[in-house]
């Protein structure tokens, strides 16, 4: 029987949006908007899915309440009405639509820089009260003069061709964009410093994060050229806008445009009270356009995740094409095959995990790789959930450093797996390969070789190489009624020891109390038992 998922829209979006949900395979819809946090907590545990816009806060308690939650879909880019840390540690996928309303929010700052060069606002107002006084308004050309873009993103970079065209300099600092996109795209690269000297108008286009708070503050007006405009189209806390209602007060700028606040609506600001700066209410998606293509794109996404796994925009995980992705799933099944045999092989904490990958393999993405092993070696020591969105937030929280290396020189395969997990007492290495490029197969413990298919229950031994050692583990399992699928015995690849392992396919997991009776048996310096 087909699972049929739940999706809760609990702000307005656009009808195709919703449409397509409700034509999507198993999905059930429904739209609940203007839920305070009480009420959303109480509907959220039935819901699979849930989807917003910028209005209904996605806090902690609303995600911990989610106890069916997958994914959340934010129609826009902001994700800050989100608690994107507390999704991720409970191993929520987070969607946004970074790119949907760029060409919106885009043109919008191009209308804010014409508004605020020509007086446009005041001079409608001064219309409509009955007065005709063009030398009120006299403006400024912007051909010829210097545009600064704080952020060159998507957003960032449409702004940059659009002022291009409009034959204005533009300068360009984003401290995570190479120059020579910059220079694709019509602008200069500048340092922070650099740029607020030289514009006539400063255009922020960055995310709002801890360490972009309160970026515009009053040092960094400061420095602004004398006489120079500011527009915020992207975030409102990037701005004091205390500080900037001063700086323009005291001439040093001659005015600003918003259409993002710290408080919205920004009932107390400053700025309300000054002519010299125009403001909106974050009309930035606020197109016909823009509605519809943020909404189909999250509909689209959230349908695609419930009924297929793709994560291909999720803003928390690795950003991996659906392509690269089809190439990558067999090894990540392996890698948390692997993954859960190191930990079962290990004992006490791991403080390190290192995944290397090599030969053809190595020319993948090593993130969803090293990604599944982290699941597979966390979900048998966290009692929580465990997935690839929590994995290595998870890895973090518990001290383990996680490495990863690549190498396009074979060992013995055509691809080779190897993952290796250090405690403070030792090192277990496991490798693995794909047969025929898609079947997993573990091929080595440690500096022993083996070959099995890493699925279902295993004991595992590690014991002196002499006779009789088989038989009694043998003896010992059909006593417990359990039977072996399949024994893998290796020695030392490295020769020269008189030890030994046996990793046995069995048909049950074992009893304790048997575990106990293999452990006892002269022979054995070691025994496992786990399921991959």
């Amino acid at each position: 029987m087909t699972e049929t998922f739940r999706v809760l829209i609990a702000d307005p979006i656009h009808e195709d949006g919703r449409k397509l949900l409700e034509s999507g395979g198993p999905l059930s819809v429904d739209v609940e908007t203007g839920l305070d946090t009480e009420s959303l907590v109480a509907r959220i545990p039935h819901y699979d899915a849930l989807i917003v816009r910028s209005k209904t806060k996605v806090t902690a308690p609303v995600i911990a309440a989610g106890h069916a939650l997958k994914a959340i879909g934010r129609a826009g880019i902001g994700v800050d009405n989100i608690d994107v840390a507390a999704a991720t540690e409970r191993g929520i996928v987070v969607f946004n639509t970074p790119d949907a309303n760029a060409t919106t929010t885009a043109e919008l700052t191009i209308a804010h820089l014409l508004s605020l060069s020509r007086h446009l606002p005041q001079a409608d107002r001064s219309v409509r009260a009955g007065d005709w006084k063009p030398a009120r308004f006299i403006g400024s050309e912007i051909a010829g003069k210097t545009l600064g873009i704080i952020g060159f993103g998507t957003i960032g970079r449409l702004v940059a061709v659009r002022a291009a065209g409009l034959k204005m300099r533009v300068l360009a600092y984003d401290p995570f964009v190479k120059p020579e996109l910059m220079a694709e795209h019509a602008a200069e690269p500048r340092n922070l410093e650099e740029l607020l000297a030289e514009a006539d108008y400063v255009s922020l286009h960055c995310p709002l994060i801890d360490k972009t708070r309160n970026l515009m503050d009053a040092s960094r007006i400061a420095r602004m050229k004398t006489g120079a405009r500011l527009i915020n189209c992207a975030r409102g806390g990037l701005v004091d806008e205390t500080a900037l209602a001063a700086a323009i007060e005291a001439g040093h700028l001659a005015g600003a445009a918003l259409d993002v606040f710290a408080e919205e609506p920004p009932k107390a600001s400053p700025l309300l009270a000054l002519d010299h700066v125009v403001m909106t209410p974050h009309l930035g998606a606020s197109t016909v356009e823009a509605q519809q293509a943020v909404s189909l794109r999250i509909a689209e996404d959230i349908a695609r995740f419930l009924t297929t796994g793709a994560t291909e925009t999720a803003l928390n995980l690795p950003r991996i094409s659906n392509e690269q992705l089809g190439r990558t799933r067999p090894y990540q099944e392996l890698a948390r095959a692997l993954g859960g045999l190191v930990s079962a092989l290990s004992d006490g904490p791991i403080r390190e995990l290192v995944v290397r990958v090599f030969g053809a393999a190595s020319k993948l993405d090593p993130r969803p790789i090293t990604a599944d092993a982290l699941v597979g070696l966390l979900s048998a020591r966290l009692a929580g959930p465990v997935n690839r969105v929590n994995a290595a937030h998870l890895a973090r929280a518990q001290g383990i450093e996680v490495r990863e290396s690549r190498s396009e020189q074979a060992r013995d395969y055509v691809s080779l797996l190897e993952i290796c997990a250090v405690t403070e007492t030792a090192t277990k290495t496991v490798a693995g390969t794909l047969l025929g490029g898609r079947l997993p197969r573990l091929v080595r413990i440690d500096s022993f070789n083996v070959e099995a298919v890493p699925r279902g229950p295993f004991l595992f031994t590690r014991h002196s190489d002499q006779p009789g050692v088989v038989a009694a583990l043998g003896a010992i399992l059909a006593r417990e009624g359990v039977n072996i699928s399949a024994m893998h015995v290796g020695l030392d690849a490295n020769g020269g020891s008189e030890r030994a392992i046996a990793l046995i396919s069995i048909s049950a997991p074992l009893s304790p109390d048997a575990l106990a009776e293999i452990e006892a048996l002269p022979a054995i310096d070691k025994v496992s038992a786990f399921e991959l």
